[in-house]
């Protein structure tokens, strides 16, 4: 069953789903100018609108880790029911008519898509033990994909947010009836198991699955400031440069759009090269590319563009080996519940990072602006290295 067809119709069925669900992610980011304009926000406020979607994914992710939620419920279930809540929340930003209200909207989709992200590289596992690397992989690739989507909605139609915000929602709506029709668990499924408390202990107490969560956070430190903060500077950039709008929106998009390329890369390499070596490979390049994106602000806008798509290849290419080394090195009923706590410690972080790139931007210009993201890859190879020669006791472990 693990080298059967069924299993590559299965990737496709949740790579569409990841796809459009997390088409919601970047979705007021993506339309930011639009309301700003129509709630008279100010820049701190629309920095909230995305804020918002990272605290409700931590606060969901968190719950879901305490209460082992990923490990008792239906995987199936789970995605779906979350999909199609985070869908409508997604969509009540149009209904609502304050600030505030858009506000809870966008905490509530993080919150509810929290049941969509980590459960999806657990579902995939159950299909995959070879190419397990490139699956995950494939998976967050297409999240990546599906967060850089409303930028490419944005360019085509720059003055229809109203548009953008209605197809994202739909799109994640499809996504969990997607799911609820048509995915079963593979023959690797993971067992369930009944609430305990000491699942969590149990993962925070093993410590090669601490390391492989150390290097994930140092990754996290870059990622989402990146994803919020890079279309910003490509639209700055080229105003200064003489490029429009339209062409900074689809710069923006290929600049996280890349990085869906990137996951099937290093899902590909990793399952041939290793993924600790995969990983620190993409956090040094994508180090290095944080402190160089600056040296490009205010020039040819190719350049600029070039630059960035560069560093959103590299940025993400690992993101799926950290979840995959988990599934590898945790003990099998601790694996849902492991997968949840990392995304929740990591987005918890984001929230430090995005806000960061801002005040350096107010304070050093958009020149340094991501300079301090280099910290977060460069703590996060030490931690892998660490990691790595543990390798064979890890997989013993579980």
């Amino acid at each position: 069953m693990d080298e059967g067809s069924h299993r590559w119709r299965i990737l496709v069925l949740l790579s569409f789903a990841e796809l459009f669900g997390m088409s919601l992610w970047l979705t007021a980011s993506a339309v930011s100018e639009q309301l700003a304009a129509g709630w008279n926000l100010t820049n701190d406020q629309v920095s909230s609108l995305t804020t918002a979607v990272q605290m409700g994914f931590v606060v969901g992710t968190a719950f879901a880790a305490l209460f082992n939620l990923a490990d008792i419920i239906s995987s199936r279930f789970y995605f779906a029911v979350c999909a199609l809540l985070a869908s409508a929340a997604n969509a009540g930003i149009l209904a609502v008519d304050s600030y505030m209200a858009a506000l809870s909207c966008r905490f509530l989709v993080g919150l509810f898509l929290a049941g969509v992200y980590p459960p999806a590289m657990k579902m995939i596992a159950t299909w995959y033990r070879s190419s397990r690397g490139f699956a995950i992989g494939t998976i967050v690739g297409a999240l990546t994909c599906g967060k850089a989507m409303p930028y490419l909605l944005s360019a085509v139609a720059p003055d229809d947010h109203v548009g953008v915000i209605v197809s994202s929602s739909i799109a994640a709506a499809f996504a969990g009836l997607l799911v609820l029709a048509f995915y079963r668990d593979g023959p690797h499924a993971f067992p369930s198991r009944k609430f305990r408390l000491a699942l969590i202990v149990n993962v925070i107490r093993h410590r090669p699955t601490r390391l492989a969560v150390a290097g994930y956070l140092g990754h996290m430190w870059e990622l989402y400031a990146m994803w919020v903060w890079i279309p910003k500077f490509i639209m700055a950039s080229f105003l200064i440069s003489g490029g429009t709008v339209r062409a900074a929106s689809l710069a923006a998009f290929l600049a996280i759009a890349t990085g869906a390329v990137g996951c099937l890369w290093g899902g590909w390499v990793a399952d041939r090269i290793g993924r600790e070596k995969l990983v620190n490979l993409c956090m040094l390049v994508s180090g290095i590319c944080s402190i160089g994106i600056g040296f490009s602000f205010g020039g040819p806008p190719w350049i600029v563009a070039i630059m960035a798509a560069v560093w959103g290849f590299f940025v993400v290419a690992d993101s799926a080996q950290f979840s995959t080394m988990v599934t590898e090195v945790s003990a099998p009923e601790n694996v849902g519940t492991a997968l949840t706590l990392q995304t929740s410690l990591g987005f918890l972080l984001t929230m430090v990072t995005i806000e960061g790139v801002d005040v350096l931007r107010s304070y050093v210009g958009w020149e340094w602006a991501f300079a301090g993201l280099a910290i977060g890859p460069f703590l996060g190879i030490a931690a892998i290295s660490k990691l790595r020669g543990e390798r064979p006791t890890a997989e013993n472990a579980s």
